[in-house]
């Protein structure tokens, strides 16, 4: 099998700085549609999309795409599918499924229908007379059914994209990685500019922006499921981690440091940058967000600062949004992009932003606040 149809899901708002990255790795015909990026490429796609996407949440291979208005109609076009071309004799095949507007609403029964479609057809191929084994590398089914039309897809990821491996330990709301990177990658900051985050928790924005700065691939220190997989050779698993080895630039020097107020967090957030192997080029200290004064010109300040969500909390983040405006105002080559839900940012920051971008922190409704700084040349 040389050709697969791929799909990298998304979160909201997020599609076409994911499709972006898809198409920077030389992939094109790009679909992008809500929550997701599918395109056709070759096989070798697979180790080198979960190395390199930085803001996708997972890459999945696509199996089929049909109509189904009846568990006839399921089981009958699901078990049609050429499964013995990606799932092997012994390969574990556990099913997870979804049902959003479609007649067959009930998601344990088409997980069940599934399951056994696929089992009928492996075992009529591989010539398996009693049950399947099951034993070897994981080949986790999805059924997705959007309006009656069934998307069987199999998960190349296994863990979350967003899991890294570098994050030991973190504060109470975390920031995904995938945001974080997103939040790096919709500035035009570029290696050669300071950065900092004057609330930067365990340091993920920083931690994303150096991988960034460094062009190293989020993916080189965890594992992945389609690495067992038979029908992704071993050899293209080893030529995805030498390019992305070759194309890292470790010499690149940063300017990048991260203040919080909470000591616990600074400790928190320069153990995650050790973990990650880049604590030499990230300075981390702790400080107020207002006593910010920056030496140098030109700098990008990104941020995703408590947003107030509890009441006791409310007159403080207020308090807190008037003081870093005042003191970006004083700062008028500095860029500043603020990720929040307080429906007041712009009133209390004292700046109406040049642009703002709706995005969504797990569950909660945010706006990216963008403002660009006057850059000196």
């Amino acid at each position: 099998m040389k050709k697969v149809r791929l799909l990298a899901t998304a979160a909201m708002g997020l599609e076409a700085l994911v499709a972006r990255e898809v198409k920077e790795l030389g992939y094109t015909d790009v679909i992008v549609e809500n929550g997701k990026v599918m395109f056709d490429a070759d096989v070798s796609a697979i180790p080198r999309l979960n190395l390199w996407l930085r803001t996708a949440d997972r890459v999945k291979v696509i199996v089929g795409e049909f109509e189904a208005k009846t568990f006839d109609d399921l089981f009958e076009q699901t078990k049609a599918l050429n499964w013995e071309d990606y799932i092997p004799e012994d390969g574990a095949f556990p099913v997870i499924g979804k049902s959003v507007k479609s007649k067959l609403y009930s998601v344990p029964d088409c997980q069940r229908l599934v399951k056994k479609a696929v089992a009928e057809k492996l075992k009529q191929k591989h010539g398996v007379a009693i049950n399947m084994p099951e034993t070897g590398a994981m080949y986790k089914i999805e059924v997705a059914l959007l309006k009656d039309k069934v998307t069987l897809t199999l998960d190349s990821s296994g863990t979350g994209l967003h899991k890294r491996g570098y994050r030991l330990r973190q504060g109470e709301a975390p920031l995904k990685e995938t945001l974080a990177a997103a939040l790096v990658m919709l500035t035009n900051w570029k290696a050669d500019y300071p950065l900092v985050d004057l609330f930067c928790g365990s340091g993920t924005i920083l931690i994303e922006a150096a991988l960034i700065g460094q062009n190293i691939a989020p993916g080189f220190n965890r594992e992945f499921a389609s690495e067992s997989w038979d029908f992704v050779p071993q050899t293209l698993w080893d030529q995805a981690f030498d390019e992305a080895e070759k194309l890292a630039n470790y010499d690149q020097p940063l300017d990048i440091t991260g203040t919080d107020l909470d000591p616990k967090m600074i400790e928190i957030a320069r153990d995650n940058a050790i973990e990650a192997g880049l604590s030499d080029l990230i300075t981390f200290k702790q400080m107020q967000a207002r006593d910010f004064h920056p030496k140098k010109d030109n700098g990008y300040l990104i941020t995703n600062p408590p947003y107030g969500e509890r009441l006791n909390e409310e007159e403080e983040v207020k308090q807190m949004y008037r003081d870093l405006g005042k003191s970006m105002a004083l700062n008028s080559t500095w860029s500043s992009y603020v990720l929040t839900s307080h429906e007041q940012f712009e009133k209390l920051f004292g700046m109406k932003a040049t642009k703002k971008r709706k995005l969504f922190n797990g569950f909660i409704k945010v706006d990216y606040y963008q403002y660009f700084g006057k850059h000196n040349k």
